[in-house]
């Protein structure tokens, strides 16, 4: 796998409309009373509060130009290949991931969708 190349400002927005767009999905669920999911987000660090007491962090990593999240299950590196984030491991989509994990930790399903 080899990541696409981004100048730092084209990383910055990338990942920036990543956490935008997890910000505004979790304040849908809020609102139209699907899950209460308090969110905090400090820079480049986005930390999801499950009601169950359980955390998900999603955190840039700008060095690297990498993703990261960590979760329950573990913890995934992401790298910006051909249009996606991609875990560098096991070359799993970002949000397909993303999604699985808050749904194993919510206990119902949930969906991220990459910002458009």
């Amino acid at each position: 796998m080899t990541a696409s190349p981004l100048s730092d400002a084209d990383y910055q927005a990338k990942t920036r409309a990543v956490l935008d767009h997890i910000e505004v999905q979790v304040d849908a669920w809020l609102d139209g009373d699907l899950i209460d999911i308090d969110s905090h987000r400090t820079g480049g660090l986005l930390e999801l509060s499950f009601p169950n007491g359980s955390k998900i962090v999603i955190n840039t990593q700008p060095p690297l130009q990498e993703l990261w999240l960590a979760t329950r299950a573990g913890g995934y590196h992401f790298k910006y290949v051909a249009g996606q984030w991609l875990d560098t491991r096991e070359s799993q989509e970002f949000h397909a991931l993303l999604s699985a994990q808050a749904s194993a930790q919510a206990g119902k399903t949930l969906r991220f969708a990459p910002p458009v």
